[in-house]
């Protein structure tokens, strides 16, 4: 499976590979993001703990649904 993905980077255009790269940067983003909104206790935004707690699970599971559309991005 690591080779299909290796492969299929490799057969990108330039213009794709950095749509990717920029796509993983988003991912990581988000990801961060959303811990730093669960673990950060001063928070800049007056946002309840339960809030909180919902808004940075929601940019979480985002971020790992634009993993998988990274992953499954096929244009072989």
């Amino acid at each position: 499976m690591l080779d299909k993905i290796i492969r299929n980077i490799q057969k990108k255009s330039p213009k794709e590979r950095f749509l990717l790269v920029i796509g993983i940067l988003f991912l990581i983003l988000y990801f961060v993001l959303g811990l730093f909104v669960i673990f950060m206790k001063n928070f800049p935004i007056d946002l309840a703990t339960p809030y909180r707690l919902a808004f940075g699970i929601l940019l979480i599971v985002y971020a790992f649904i634009r993993f998988i559309r990274i992953i499954n991005d096929d244009k072989t």
